[in-house]
């Protein structure tokens, strides 16, 4: 059913690389937690986003891509619908990817900001990918890349190679210490609990437009 006076608009937004072998209907049952979230009947029904100038959730069969820029509105509750989510597109993905979820507080509007009033907005960062090692990488690119641009402001790009080197070797000890952990050998799936850059209140985070 759809929510209305929900407390929350919420954008997911990201890109996944699907294995070659996956067609729609797979998908589709991958993200049936996020449809079935939206009072929808299929995946089509609710591709197309709350907001006209985002892309949605498109399916790209050529290459193998998934791009969601959408919006829906919902509460709280909409984090256990993500965890699913996570945890059925860790069993298409073919890399590790990024998916970042924005819940923008749906009562605050300009004068509270003027007011300097606090939101409830909050960001959340989700990682999927089709084992750990993968999600790893992902994740510890993005802290790289993050890293850098805020070091960059003080040091040439150069000098950052030890700092790189070291968030490697913390990646590195998390990584081998998840294999000695493992029983047999065998490895796990990914992980849809990779949670991280949680945030309340403070200054808007822009949504995105394409």
């Amino acid at each position: 059913m759809p929510r209305y006076n929900a407390p929350f608009e919420i954008h997911v937004h990201g890109q996944v690389a699907l294995r070659a072998d996956v067609v729609f209907a797979q998908l589709e049952d991958a993200l049936k937690p996020l449809w079935k979230y939206a009072g929808a009947r299929s995946l089509a029904d609710a591709a197309g986003s709350s907001y006209e100038d985002e892309p949605g959730i498109k399916f790209d069969p050529q290459d193998h891509m998934l791009q969601m820029c959408w919006t829906v509105a919902g509460d709280d509750d909409f984090r256990q619908v993500l965890d699913e989510v996570c945890m059925n597109l860790n069993e298409v993905a073919q890399a590790g990817a990024a998916i970042e979820v924005t819940f923008y507080d749906a009562d605050f509007d300009d004068e509270d900001e003027e007011s300097d009033a606090e939101s409830r907005d909050d960001f959340v960062m989700l990682f999927v990918g089709p084992d750990p090692a993968a999600i790893m990488q992902v994740q510890r690119d993005l802290l790289v890349q993050d890293v850098v641009n805020m070091m960059e402001r003080h040091f040439d790009g150069a000098e950052l190679g030890g700092v790189v080197a070291e968030i490697d070797k913390l990646f590195g000890q998390r990584f081998d210490d998840l294999v000695n952990s493992l029983q047999l050998g065998k490895p796990p799936r990914g992980s849809g609990g990779g949670h991280g850059g949680v945030g309340h209140g403070g200054g808007r985070k822009p949504r995105h437009l394409h």
